[in-house]
């Protein structure tokens, strides 16, 4: 069982930053691949990027990548998302997830945060 909070959300200019983190419980954090989900008003889940279980690998969406990055810190149990250049089309709600699979689509994933809101003005 993994329990998972997302922190680190709010309002920001368009071109401005973020830094949202997802703290984990549960001894086996290390043993999850981590992803980060978006879901606007009106529109359906999907995927902004993930991160296996070393952080060897990651992987984003075409429309994030180069501006957005994974990382995460196994010591302390977080995965982050460092968002820059951030976009009024950024605007979401953000949800961490984890998985014992690497995977984009968010039905395979079994552990949710609650999300945290990122609101980009124009």
């Amino acid at each position: 069982q993994v329990q998972l909070v997302e922190s680190g959300g709010g309002l920001v200019q368009a071109g401005g930053s973020l830094r949202l983190s997802c703290a984990a419980s549960g001894r086996t954090f290390n043993s999850y691949a981590m992803g980060w989900f978006r879901q606007a008003p009106g529109k359906e889940r999907e995927f902004v990027a993930l991160i296996n279980w070393s952080g060897s690998r990651t992987d984003y969406a075409d429309s994030v990548k180069g501006r957005f990055t994974i990382s995460r810190d196994n010591a302390w149990n977080t995965v982050y998302l460092q968002m820059n250049s951030l976009k009024p089309e950024d605007t979401a709600v953000y949800y961490c997830a984890a998985d014992p699979t690497i995977t984009k689509n968010h039905a395979r994933y079994d552990y949710w945060g609650q999300g945290t809101q990122v609101t980009v003005s124009s």
